[in-house]
């Protein structure tokens, strides 16, 4: 089916259209060969609490954005090469049902769609798009990935020294490596994780020292 709609005109259209939603601040998305599989709206766990976000999923990439007029207009537009994309179901959690972890090198989240054939839907199709694309390409699945963060809310107090409690003044801070919750106090170091970005990031004392070992052995 994708390869029947390589350069199609109906393909080509849609496409233009998402491009048009997305607006002057989002990448151009028309590119030879790409083709819209899917879209749709999953519910996305931020570190404050769930959120609606619209998800486009194409044959070699996998876009999202905030929706600011529901199949009108999105902003804060993310693209994750489907290449660097693994999945993982998570078990439900009261409220939060039919959900998987989207796990990549440069940004992990876990999203929730509105029933479980949604979710399978989604899952089949992506995974679909991740083999087809390694296949074409002879490359191997990636295995530098980036942590899903842990929610605020479940981290009252610091997860490494398990004694600071997070207040206005006490600030939450999430390690770019494990995705821990900590306070600036287990926190304080940099580690540069090229695969996430060209500047050193936030890490937890653990993950730095594990870090720095590694590098010098």
């Amino acid at each position: 089916m994708v390869d029947r709609l390589v350069n199609s005109e109906a393909n080509n259209r849609r496409i233009g259209q998402v491009e048009a939603c997305f607006g002057a601040s989002g990448q151009p998305l028309s590119q030879p060969g790409r083709v819209l599989v899917g879209e749709g709206v999953l519910t996305k766990l931020c570190r404050k609490k769930p959120k609606p976000r619209q998800f486009f999923l194409f044959n070699d990439v996998l876009v999202y954005g905030n929706i600011v007029i529901n199949k009108k207009k999105y902003n804060k537009q993310h693209l994750l090469p489907l290449e660097d994309v693994r999945l993982k179901p998570v078990e439900d959690d009261g409220n939060l049902k039919n959900g998987w972890q989207i796990i990549s090198t440069t940004k992990s989240f876990t999203v929730y769609a509105a029933t479980a054939t949604e979710k399978s839907e989604w899952m089949a199709h992506i995974n679909k798009c991740i083999s087809d694309l390694l296949a074409k390409s002879g490359k191997t699945p990636a295995t530098n990935l980036s942590p899903v963060w842990i929610p605020d809310a479940e981290a009252p107090i610091c997860m490494s020294c398990q004694k600071t409690k997070f207040t206005p003044i006490n600030r939450r801070h999430h390690c770019r490596k494990c995705g821990n919750v900590v306070c600036g106090g287990c926190s304080a170091k940099k580690y540069l994780l090229p695969s996430q970005s060209n500047k050193a990031v936030r890490v937890c004392d653990a993950c730095y020292d594990q870090l720095s070992a590694t590098r010098e052995g």
